[in-house]
């Protein structure tokens, strides 16, 4: 009887293992370090962040829409690696400070075809800011993170991102 007992209760935690679905059985994926350059070129007949609201009052509501590319190294010319594409606004009334909502597209590498979604605030007067991943496709479907975003100049940007992608 105890046998029975015992391999009844084995038989009912498979079940609620099996019955749970893949999120219970997921195993945890290695982490992703990625590590980019991003162009966001303000001006100029090549412009790839262009403003397309401006704010009531001074710079509070600029909003600029980007599709600015990502590189290996500082340099425009250097190895182009995906795109980040999406916008950012003043979102302080008294300090340039920003909202960020962009898509970080991988065009070529491991993930190329996959992308990922981050979100966060921008204060330009931080050396290092500290933005959201808040989900992807492809390699980085459901991927949660975050990204390390520096100020290199004022056009180019350092963007380290860590995730763990699925």
């Amino acid at each position: 009887m105890a046998c029975s007992k015992l391999s009844l209760g084995v038989l009912l935690a498979l079940l609620v293992v099996l019955a749970a679905g893949p999120a219970m059985r997921r195993v945890e994926a290695a982490s992703a370090h990625l590590h980019f350059y991003m162009h966001d070129v303000t001006g100029g007949p090549s412009a790839t962040a262009v403003r397309v609201v401006n704010g009531p009052r001074g710079n509070f509501g600029n909003t600029m829409v980007i599709d600015d590319k990502l590189t290996e190294g500082t340099s425009a010319s250097s190895t182009t690696v995906g795109r980040a594409q999406g916008y950012y606004m003043v979102a302080s009334v008294a300090n340039l400070e920003f909202l960020v909502n962009m898509n970080v597209v991988v065009t070529s590498g491991p993930y190329a075809g996959s992308s990922l979604t981050v979100m966060g605030r921008d204060d330009v007067s931080v050396s290092v800011r500290e933005l959201s991943v808040v989900g992807g496709t492809g390699q980085f479907r459901m991927a949660r993170g975050y990204v390390l975003w520096k100020t290199v100049t004022p056009e180019i940007l350092d963007l380290e991102i860590f995730v763990n992608p699925s």
